[in-house]
């Protein structure tokens, strides 16, 4: 959960009131976060904040927080409006980024007053957004410029990696491969660009470099000071929608300080868009639901009265709240999203709990129980645990594993073993990239190897976690079933050293089983075999073939297994 340090003063400054230390501890509940220390510092006193929710980046600074507490205690209410006014600048877009980093967005904000708390929030907030919702940079990375220093119209282009530009903190020009090589950032985050054939760069007209995404800006117009007046802010990454959310956040948080939100024109190969997009975005739900859910009596108004203070616009209508809420939040998804804000704005520590009445005793799940067994057992053998989501695409677990199942569904019986590995998709996903969920677990292992190829091997990953899969037999046609998944990577591994494993864990579980070698697409021919029990398959081992490998981007062999846990659940766990 991402942590970060805010002044008291400065906090107090942009809520408009002073309050204590104590009262502090209960505000910051109103912005998700947990007061985790506090300090004094050239007589100032300051906070270390620590978010509690991941999906909420506009709570990621003191801009976000205080303006959470004003509204939370009533100084404002309903929606926060936002002015953004058309500028002349555009930014074109080149087409040949679209496999290297496709999707750029920006924003002006001038007339800013920035001291030293409200710089450091800035680079704070930069950092926050990129490292925990941007995934790293991977998804999200973020520039802010000196704009009085940019000559538009501005390109965000591909570079040959001979080009040179003087990036942040240096005093000499370098060439982009040595960025990677020698800048900090570079080696922090060149794993993210340094395979393509190009890399990104932003440029305005006179040629001046502001920035190569994602790894760092230039020394000419990336280093904002307490001098600078108007800035320039550009966020890309691979998800238009994401990298739109996120510039609503930075650019509302740079409006708290007091800056005028202008617009940018990006003009890409086959479409173009106005950025930022500030249109509220709507939803609705039941008033009875808020109730029931909640355990409170709240008539309509105040169940309105709460939600105004979370910043939401209500209008109540035929038993319901129909609400409009900021274009920063992306997190409303269920009525239970709504109902959460209702009872953070009626104050948790208010309720009155209630001891429920129950004439039976509870008791741990033996077969999660079971589950915890073997995630020791994996951890035994030096393995590292990872959790992956269950959300995936038809193109990770199909295409990227060399599957036919897209177009054929029932050559990948032999596959996976009953049921058969039709994927459950998603009617109308958020995003592309989770559109389905899971049939198996091993490609979120290599997910998960390609997103740390940086890192030092070898790699070693277990995961136990639930796949879905179609079921006919049942009224709901779907059955979620517990799977255990190895994966090892480095130069050496081989089958051997999985079957190492499979045999220790089968021999612990109290199981004989046997290996029946099989041509799966996953694997190399003559390296894959299925895992039989009892007469049952319930599982396939191999050498991960090339070709896959080369779809995800890991240049290190792996070697792995995967199978399912219910058939090996016996007396000794009930």
């Amino acid at each position: 959960m991402p942590k970060f340090d805010v002044s008291k003063r400065d906090l107090e400054r942009l809520v408009g009131r002073e309050f204590t230390v104590e009262e502090w501890e209960d505000l910051f509940l109103y912005a998700k976060c947990e007061l985790d220390d506090v300090w004094e510092e050239n007589g100032q006193i300051y906070f270390k904040a620590d978010s509690k929710d991941t999906n909420r980046p506009d709570l990621w600074s003191a801009e976000g927080i205080a303006r959470q507490v004003r509204w939370a205690l009533g100084f404002r209410k309903g929606l926060p409006k936002y002015e953004v006014e058309k500028s002349d600048v555009t930014v074109y877009v080149d087409e040949k980024l679209k496999d290297i980093r496709p999707y750029g967005v920006y924003a002006i904000v001038e007339g800013l007053s920035i001291d030293e708390e409200a710089l450091r929030q800035m680079i704070n907030l930069q950092e926050k957004v990129a490292l925990t919702f941007g995934r790293r940079r991977r998804e999200v990375a973020i520039g802010i410029f000196d704009f009085d220093k940019v000559k538009p119209p501005i390109y965000y282009r591909a570079a040959e990696k001979t080009e040179k530009f003087v990036p942040l903190g240096f005093e000499e020009e370098l060439t982009l491969e040595e960025i990677l090589e020698k800048h900090e950032k570079g080696r922090e985050y060149g794993h993210l660009i340094r395979d393509k054939p190009y890399y990104p760069l932003l440029v305005d007209s006179e040629g001046n470099v502001l920035s190569m995404p994602p790894i760092i800006n230039s020394e000419t117009t990336g280093r904002v000071t307490t001098e600078t007046k108007n800035v320039f802010v550009d966020i890309t990454g691979w998800d238009l929608n994401k990298i739109m959310l996120a510039l609503n956040v930075v650019v509302t948080a740079l409006a708290e300080r007091g800056g005028r939100i202008k617009s940018v024109r990006v003009v890409y190969p086959d479409f173009e868009v106005v950025t930022p997009d500030l249109t509220p975005k709507s939803f609705e739900v039941e008033l009875d639901y808020i109730r029931k859910l909640a355990g409170l009596d709240l008539s309509d108004e105040e169940i309105k009265e709460l939600l105004e203070r979370m910043m939401y616009e209500v209008t109540l209508e035929d038993g319901k709240a129909k609400l409009l809420y900021p274009a920063f939040r992306d997190d409303i998804m269920h009525a239970r999203d709504v109902l959460e804000d209702v009872l953070i704005a009626y104050g948790y520590n208010e309720i009155e709990p209630e001891e429920p009445e129950l004439a039976v005793r509870g008791r741990g799940d033996k077969f999660v129980e079971f589950e915890d067994a073997v995630r020791e057992l994996m951890v035994g053998y030096g393995l590292q645990e990872v959790m992956t989501f269950n959300l995936t695409n038809r193109e990770a677990q199909y295409e990227k594993m060399n599957l036919p199942c897209g177009e054929h569904p029932e050559e990948c019986r032999d596959y996976f073993s009953n049921p058969p590995a039709e994927l459950v998709e998603i009617e109308n996903p958020i995003s592309p990239k989770w559109s389905a969920l899971r049939s198996w677990l091993l490609p979120s292992l290599l997910d998960f190897l390609s997103q740390n190829t940086h890192e030092e091997y070898p790699q070693r990953l277990f995961e136990v976690g639930k796949a879905t899969l179609i079921d006919e037999s049942r009224e709901a046609k779907t059955i979620s079933e517990s799977k255990l998944a190895v994966a090892l990577a480095h130069p050496r591994v081989t089958f051997t050293e999985a079957k190492e494993i499979l045999d220790s864990v089968m021999r612990h579980l109290g199981f004989e089983y046997e290996l029946e070698e099989v041509e799966h697409p996953s694997f190399i021919p003559g390296r894959a075999g299925r895992i039989v029990v009892n007469g049952e398959t319930i599982g396939v081992i191999g050498e991960v073939h090339p070709g896959v490998l080369e779809k995800w981007g890991i240049e290190m062999p792996v070697a792995g297994f995967e199978l399912f846990l219910r058939p090996l659940y016996t007396e000794p766990y009930l």
